[in-house]
C-alpha cells in the first residue's frame, strides 16, 4: 500500500460479503472511523476473534437476540436488538480451584441434533473437572438461556463464576453496571442487559476493564475480592459467583442473559425465561427451527454422507438466522468482526448488508424453496437500499442506512438479476429495475463509462473487471425482459443493444495476449484502462503489493461470465484462463482443492498467524490471503455446466470438509504457507477469518441443489438464450476496440 493513500478493505465478496472492500481511509465515512469518546473508567478491548464455533437465534421475530460461541468456551458477541448491534462482548464461564483460574485442556462445540441452532460446549480439565453448557434463545423474548453442568473429576470443589462484558447499544465504554438483588444489570441510554441464574448468584461484582476488574481479581486470586454494587459509565466487566462447585448435589444451574429497553424490563425478561424452564424453552426453540426446515426442500440427492446432509441443514438455518428480525430482508454478511475490524467503533463491516452478498443469499433461498425470504431480500434492496439515482450503496446497516460510500456496479446489477429470478415483472418492480438499469447506462467517472466500475467484486480496485461486466451484461438483458413485460420496448432495445456491445468488447477490455503466465490469451482480474496488453500497474489492496503489472494478476471470478450465461463453458479463453488460475491460485489439501481469490492477495493472517490489519506501506509485515471455500463452490458450478458432475460433487464434498466442528463454513481456509503444519493451522481448515460467512453457506446450498438437478438453476435463462443458444447474432471479439471507454 502507498503511504500517501492508505487503503481500507472490508471483506466480503461482497464481507465476500459474504468480498473485500477497498476504500480510502481518508474518505471513509465519519461514523466508520470515528474514535469513541474518552472515558475515565476502564479500557477498550476489541471484540473477540471471528472464528465462531456456534451461531444461533430462535426462528421467528419475537426474540431479537443472537448469540455466537468461541472455540475455547463461552460466548462471543451477543447481538440485540438488531444483528448489526453487538450488545455484549462476552458471557463466559470461569472455573477456579486451589486459588486460581483453571483453564480447560480440551474444548469442543457441537450442534445438538434435531434442536435447530442449539449448540453444546464441553470443556475438560484433565483429572480435575468437566463443564458442559448448552445454549438456546427463548423464542418468546430476548433471552439467552444456558444449561450448565459442572462435574468434579477429582473429588475436589471447583467454584464456577460467570463474567459478563456488556457493550449495550454497540457502544463500548458507555455502560453503567449495578447489582439488583442477585441480578447483574448493565445499561446505557439505548437499552439494558440483565444476567441472573438459578440457583441464584451467591456474590456479585461490578467493575471496569482494568487491573482491578472482577476478571482480573479472579485471575489473580481465584475469587472475587470486591463486591461493588454499582459503577459509573465505562467499559464494564461484571461477575457473579454461582452456587455450584462440581460436587454431587451442586453441579447444575441455568443462566439467563436477557435484554430489553430498560434495566427493569431486562430483569423481567430474564426472570420469565428462567421461570419457563430450560427444557420447555429448548423444546420451543427446536420446534421453531424444525417447522422452518419442514417448509424447505428435502436435502438434495447430491449429498452423499450424513456430514454433508447436516452441513446442508445447518447452512439453511445459518442463512435464515442471518436475517435481521426488525428489518425483514436485511441479511448480514457475517455475525463476526475478524482481525482489525473487531477494534472498529462502531463495529463492522461484516454485520452489514451488501447487495452482492444479499443476491448470493437470495439465490440460495430460491433454490432451497424459501422464496418468501428471497422476496423479502429484494424488497429490502428496492425499498431500503436503492438510492434516488438508481444505484445501491456499497453496504448499509440493517435499517438501510448507507455505511461505506463506495460504488460497485455489480451491486447495481445484482438486484435486477434477483428480480428476474423471482419473476418480479410488475410495474412496482419495473420502476426499480428501470432506475438501476438506467444508472448502468449513464454511469461515467474520470472519463470512463460503464462497464468500468469504481470498485470490483473484491472491492479493492477500479477498472474493467470480467466478473463485474458479467453481472452488468446479464443485468441489462434481464432488465430488457422486464421492460418488455411492461410495454417498454424502446427501453428494452436500448438495454439489449448495450449488453450486446459490452459483450463484443469484453475480451478487448480484459483478455491479455502477452501476459507472463501463458502464450495463449487469458482473462485478467481487471484492467485499469481497458488495455490488457499494456503493463499498467496498480495497488492490489488489502496489504498486497503497491505496484503490480495488471497482466500478472488473475482471479477465479471471471467464471461469473460462464455462470451467468454470457460466455459458454468451452470458450477457448475461458478454458485457458482456468489452466492459468489453477496453476497460480489453486492448491490441493487433504480436504480438497481450494483457490486464492487473486494474485498477491494480502487479505489474511501473517505468516505467523497474526491478524490482518489496515495498511502495509513499507512491507514491515506481510499478510497472505488464503483459499476461499466459496470459490471451490463456484468452480463446482462451472464443472456442472461443463458436464463434469463428478467434479461438482467433489467440490461440494470439499466445501463440507472445510467447516468447523459446529458446521460453520468460513471465509478462508489455511494454505501451505507458514504457519501451515502447526497445530490449528492445517491446510484446508478454517483460518481466523469470518466464520460463519453467509455467502459460503449460500454457495454450498446452491451447488448442492444444482448438482442434484444437473444444471445451474440461478443462470438467467434470458441471458443463456441470447448468448449461448442462438438468440442473438452478437459475437465476442477477442480484440474488439481495445481500450474503448464506452
Amino acid at each position: 500500500m502507498r503511504p500517501a493513500r492508505r487503503t481500507v478493505l472490508a471483506r466480503t465478496g461482497s464481507v465476500t460479503l459474504v468480498a473485500v472492500v477497498t476504500v480510502a481511509l481518508a474518505a471513509a465515512p465519519a461514523q466508520a472511523r470515528r474514535a469513541a469518546p474518552a472515558h475515565r473508567h476502564g479500557r477498550f478491548a476489541p471484540y473477540l476473534p471471528s472464528d465462531k464455533s456456534g451461531f444461533g437465534t430462535a426462528h421467528g421475530r419475537a426474540s431479537d437476540l443472537w448469540y455466537t460461541l468461541q472455540p475455547h468456551g463461552g460466548t462471543g458477541e451477543l447481538y440485540y436488538p438488531t444483528l448489526d448491534t453487538p450488545a455484549a462482548r462476552r458471557l463466559d464461564l470461569v472455573v477456579t480451584g486451589n486459588g486460581h483460574v483453571q483453564h480447560a485442556d480440551r474444548a469442543r462445540t457441537t450442534i445438538v441434533n434435531g434442536a435447530g441452532l442449539s449448540y453444546r460446549q464441553v470443556l475438560v480439565r484433565r483429572g480435575a473437572w468437566r463443564l458442559s453448557a448448552t445454549y438456546v434463545t427463548d423464542p418468546a423474548r430476548a433471552t439467552l438461556l444456558t444449561d450448565v453442568t459442572l462435574t468434579s473429576l477429582d473429588g475436589a470443589a471447583h467454584r464456577l463464576y460467570v463474567t459478563f462484558e456488556p457493550t449495550i447499544g454497540g457502544t463500548p465504554g458507555n455502560d453503567r453496571g449495578r447489582t439488583v438483588g442477585r441480578t447483574l444489570v448493565a445499561s446505557d441510554p439505548t437499552g439494558a442487559g440483565a444476567v441472573r441464574a438459578v440457583p441464584r448468584f451467591t456474590a456479585t461484582d461490578n467493575g471496569y476493564r482494568n487491573a482491578r476488574s472482577p476478571l482480573a481479581a479472579l485471575r489473580a486470586a481465584g475469587h472475587l475480592r470486591a463486591h461493588r454494587a454499582r459503577t459509573a459509565a465505562g467499559y464494564l466487566v461484571q461477575a457473579g459467583r454461582t452456587a455450584i462447585d462440581g460436587l454431587p448435589g451442586r453441579r447444575h444451574l441455568v443462566l439467563a442473559a436477557g435484554f430489553a429497553a430498560s434495566g427493569v424490563r431486562a430483569r423481567a425478561v430474564a426472570r420469565r425465561s428462567l421461570a419457563a424452564g430450560f427444557a420447555a424453552v429448548a423444546r420451543r426453540f427446536a420446534a421453531g427451527w424444525n417447522a422452518y426446515l419442514g417448509r424447505l426442500r428435502r436435502p438434495p440427492s447430491s449429498l452423499r454422507t450424513p456430514r454433508q446432509v447436516t452441513e446442508y441443514r445447518v447452512s439453511e438455518m445459518v442463512l435464515a438466522a442471518s436475517e435481521d428480525k426488525r428489518h425483514p430482508g436485511a441479511y448480514v454478511a457475517s455475525p463476526t468482526m475478524p482481525w482489525v475490524w473487531g477494534a472498529q467503533r462502531p463495529s463492522g463491516p461484516y454485520h452489514l448488508v451488501w447487495s452482492r452478498d444479499l443476491y448470493e443469499i437470495a439465490t440460495a433461498l430460491i433454490a432451497d424453496g424459501d422464496r418468501a425470504g428471497a422476496n423479502r431480500a429484494l424488497d429490502f434492496l428496492f425499498g431500503k437500499q436503492q438510492k434516488a439515482n438508481g444505484s445501491f450503496p456499497q453496504n448499509s446497516t440493517v435499517s438501510g442506512k448507507e455505511f461505506w460510500t463506495g460504488l460497485q456496479l455489480d451491486e447495481v446489477a445484482d438486484p435486477i438479476l434477483l428480480a428476474y429470478q423471482l419473476h418480479r415483472f410488475g410495474p412496482h418492480a419495473w420502476r426499480h429495475v428501470e432506475r438501476a438499469a438506467d444508472f448502468l447506462l449513464s454511469f461515467s467517472q474520470d472519463g470512463y463509462h460503464a462497464p468500468y466500475t469504481p470498485q470490483e467484486r473484491w472491492e479493492n480496485q477500479s477498472g474493467y473487471s470480467p466478473a463485474t461486466i458479467a453481472s452488468e451484461i446479464a443485468g441489462l438483458v434481464c432488465a430488457a425482459v422486464i421492460a418488455k413485460a411492461n410495454g417498454q420496448d424502446a427501453k428494452a432495445g436500448k438495454y439489449y443493444a448495450t449488453a450486446d456491445r459490452w459483450r463484443r468488447h469484453l475480451k478487448g477490455w480484459t483478455v491479455t495476449t502477452n501476459g507472463p503466465y501463458s502464450p495463449k490469451p487469458y482473462f485478467l482480474r481487471l484492467t485499469k484502462d481497458g488495455k490488457p496488453d499494456k503493463g499498467t500497474t496498480y495497488a492490489i489492496g488489502d496489504s498486497g503489493p503497491a505496484h503490480a503489472d495488471q497482466r500478472s494478476v488473475v482471479d477465479p471470478s471471471f467464471l461469473e461470465l460462464v455462470r451467468l450465461g454470457v460466455l459458454p463453458w468451452n470458450d477457448r479463453d475461458v478454458r485457458n484462463t482456468l489452466r492459468v488460475v489453477d496453476k497460480k491460485l489453486g492448491y490441493r489439501t487433504a480436504r480438497g482443492m481450494f483457490w486464492h481469490r487473486a494474485s498477491f492477495d494480502g487479505y489474511g493472517e501473517t505468516s505467523t498467524g497474526k491478524e490482518w490489519t489496515i495498511g502495509n506501506p513499507d512491507n514491515s509485515f506481510l499478510t497472505h490471503g488464503r483459499g476461499w471455500p466459496l470459490l471451490t463452490g463456484e468452480r463446482g458450478e462451472y464443472d456442472l455446466l461443463a458436464g463434469k458432475r463428478h467434479a461438482a460433487l467433489a467440490a461440494l464434498a470439499t466445501m463440507a470438509r472445510s467447516a468447523n466442528a459446529g458446521y460453520l463454513l468460513p471465509e478462508q481456509v489455511w494454505d501451505h504457507r507458514a504457519p501451515a503444519g502447526r497445530p490449528g493451522f492445517q491446510p484446508g481448515t478454517p483460518t481466523l477469518s469470518a466464520t460463519p460467512l453467509a455467502w459460503t453457506h449460500a454457495q454450498y446450498i446452491r451447488l448442492a441443489v444444482d448438482a442434484s438437478v444437473g444444471q445451474v438453476l440461478e443462470q438467467p435463462a434470458a441471458v443463456a438464450d441470447r448468448y449461448l443458444r442462438g438468440g442473438s447474432a452478437a459475437q465476442v471479439s477477442r480484440r474488439a476496440a481495445p481500450g474503448s471507454r464506452r
